[in-house]
C-alpha cells in the first residue's frame, strides 16, 4: 500500500505503480473531508486536468468522490494549464481546487496539486491537515464514489469553459494589443503540453506572426521530459534562427512554468529569466516593490531590489512557500529557480502563460534584439551563470542514500569549493538539503528531490568556468554518497 506524501507541489507518482485510481480517490476523499471540518464543502471544487496520459479519468475519478460527498465540481472540458485551475478557484470562490498533473516529470507519472481559495497553491498547513485527514482511514479501504453521469445529473458538475475570462484577465495585466500589433517574429515551444494553442489563441490577428511547436497531445512528450530547459528543447532553439523569430518562449507540460531563448537560439536560463521578469516590473512598469524568491534562484533577485530600493525575502523551495509569502509581503512577483513565477496584481500561483507575455511586453519595450536586453539586464545585477545537474537514482534505496549524504553534509561540511572559501552553510527549512555561499556571493546547493528520486545540484557564479568547477565539486559530494 502507498503512504501518501505532498511534497513541494503537491502529490506524484509513477502511473500504474502508486499512481493509481484507488490512491488518487483517496486524496480526493482527504480534500472533502477537509472542506467538511473547515465548514467550505458548500462551496465545491474546481477540478482540472492535463494531457499526460489518462489525467481527464483520474480527474473524472475525483468528481464522483467529491459528489459523494454532495460537493459541487467545476470543470473545464478540456485539458488547461494549472494555473487556469488556480485563477478559477479564486474566482468562482470554490473551497479547494484539484488539478491532475505531474506538471514536468517524466512521462511516466501523474500527480494530485492542491489550490487554495486564495487562487495559489495550498499552504504547507493546509497541506498537512489534509494529509492528516487522509491518515485517519486505512490505505485499503475504498473511498465512496458516486457514478459520474449520476452526479451530473443531480447538478453537482458544473461544466464551465475557461479561456474567455482567463483571456480577459492575462489582457488586464499586460496589453495584449500592443504585442499582436508588433511586426515581429515568435516561436512558441509548448513541449506537446497543456500550453498548446494558447499563445496563438491570445496573440494571433495583428502583425505579430507567432508559430508553435508540437502542439498535439503526446502522453509520452517526444521522449523527453516535459521541462523548458536543454536539452529537451534543443530543437526549438535550432529552429529560432532559421525560422527568423526574435524571440522564442517555452512551456513545461502543464504551461505554469517559462522558458526563453534570444534570437540567435541561445538559451537563457530561469535565473536570468527570473531577473528580466523583476527588472521588467521595476524599470518599464515602475512597479517598485518586493520579491520573494526561493533559497535554489538568483542572487540577482535582492541586487536589484537593493538597486531600486525596495525588499526581497528568501523562502524554501516550492509555490506552497512562495505564495503565502508573496501575500504577507505584498510582493509584486514571486519565484523559483525552475522557471515558474506569480504576480501580486495576478495570483499568487505560478503562471507561464502571463510569464512569456511580460517577456514579450519587456522585449517590444525595449525596443532591442533579446540578446540585448539580457546584456542590459547583466550590466545593471552582474553576471549571472547558472546550472543544473539531476543525478538519479533507483527508487529502491533512494531514503538510505538521501539520508547518509544529508547526515554527512551535516557533520563534515566542505570548507572550500573550488578553490575558494565557503562563507556559511544554509540547512534548507524543508530537511531536503544544504546551501553553501562562497566568499565571493556564488553558492552551491545540494537538495534532494521531495517527487523523485534524485539528486539535483544547482550552482550560480559570475562566469562560466567557474560554475563549471562548483557543478564538478556537487558531482563529488553526490558520488560519495551514491552505493557502491
Amino acid at each position: 500500500m502507498t503512504k501518501i506524501k505532498f511534497g513541494t507541489d503537491g502529490w506524484r507518482a509513477a502511473i500504474g505503480e502508486d499512481f493509481t485510481f484507488h490512491n488518487v480517490r483517496r486524496c480526493a476523499r482527504a480534500v472533502a473531508e477537509y472542506l467538511e471540518e473547515t465548514g467550505a464543502a458548500a462551496r465545491g471544487v474546481v477540478v482540472c486536468h492535463d494531457r499526460r496520459f489518462a489525467s481527464e479519468y483520474f480527474a473524472r475519478a475525483c468528481v464522483e468522490v467529491l459528489a459523494a460527498h454532495d460537493i459541487r465540481s467545476f470543470t473545464p472540458p478540456e485539458a488547461v494549464p494549472t494555473q487556469v485551475g488556480s485563477f478559477f478557484t479564486r474566482e468562482l470562490g470554490a473551497g479547494a481546487g484539484i488539478v491532475i498533473t505531474a506538471s514536468h516529470n517524466p512521462w511516466t507519472d501523474n500527480g494530485f496539486k492542491v489550490k487554495a481559495d486564495t487562487g495559489g497553491a495550498a499552504a504547507p498547513e493546509m497541506l498537512t491537515a489534509i494529509e492528516a485527514t487522509m491518515d485517519r482511514h486505512p490505505e485499503d479501504e475504498l473511498p465512496p464514489r458516486r457514478d459520474y453521469d449520476d452526479a451530473v445529473a443531480a447538478g453537482l458538475v458544473e461544466m464551465f469553459d475557461p479561456y474567455p475570462r482567463f483571456r480577459d484577465q492575462l489582457a488586464s495585466i499586460v496589453d495584449i494589443e500592443r504585442i499582436r500589433a508588433a511586426d515581429r517574429r515568435v516561436l512558441v515551444e509548448p513541449l506537446y503540453g497543456s500550453g498548446a494553442g494558447w499563445f496563438t489563441r491570445l496573440l494571433e490577428g495583428g502583425k505579430l506572426t507567432i508559430r508553435e511547436l508540437h502542439t498535439e497531445r503526446n502522453p509520452y512528450f517526444g521522449g523527453v521530459n516535459p521541462e523548458p530547459i536543454r536539452p529537451n528543447i534543443d530543437a526549438w532553439l535550432e529552429e529560432i534562427p532559421s525560422w527568423g523569430a526574435g524571440i522564442g518562449i517555452a512551456f513545461d507540460g502543464d504551461a505554469d512554468r517559462v522558458g526563453m531563448a534570444t534570437e540567435q537560439g541561445v538559451f537563457v536560463n530561469q535565473l536570468q529569466v527570473y531577473g528580466l521578469l523583476y527588472w521588467y516590473l521595476l524599470d518599464v512598469r515602475g512597479q517598485i516593490g518586493p520579491a520573494v524568491y526561493t533559497v535554489t534562484t538568483t542572487s540577482m533577485v535582492p541586487r536589484l531590489a537593493e538597486i531600486y530600493g525596495t525588499q526581497a525575502y528568501e523562502t524554501g523551495v516550492g509555490f506552497k512557500f512562495v505564495g503565502p509569502k508573496m501575500t504577507e509581503t505584498n510582493a509584486v512577483i514571486g519565484g523559483e529557480e525552475s522557471g515558474g513565477f506569480g504576480f501580486g496584481m495576478h495570483i499568487p500561483e505560478r503562471d507561464g502563460l502571463a510569464s512569456g507575455l511580460f517577456l514579450l511586453d519587456l522585449w517590444l519595450a525595449k525596443g532591442k534584439q533579446a540578446s540585448e536586453v539580457l546584456a542590459e539586464l547583466q550590466a545593471l545585477a552582474g553576471p549571472s551563470y547558472y546550472d543544473r545537474i539531476d543525478i538519479r537514482f533507483a527508487r529502491e534505496g533512494y531514503d538510505a542514500v538521501k539520508r547518509s549524504t544529508l547526515a554527512r553534509l551535516e557533520n563534515e561540511a566542505p570548507e572550500q569549493l573550488a578553490g575558494v572559501g565557503v562563507a556559511r552553510r544554509v540547512a534548507l527549512d524543508t530537511g531536503d538539503g544544504f546551501k553553501f555561499y562562497r566568499d565571493d556571493g556564488s553558492w552551491l546547493l545540494i537538495r534532494f528531490s521531495g517527487t523523485e528520486a534524485l539528486l539535483r545540484v544547482y550552482g550560480e557564479a559570475r562566469s562560466p568556468a567557474d560554475l563549471d568547477a562548483l557543478l564538478a565539486e556537487g558531482r563529488r559530494i553526490a558520488a560519495a554518497g551514491a552505493p557502491g
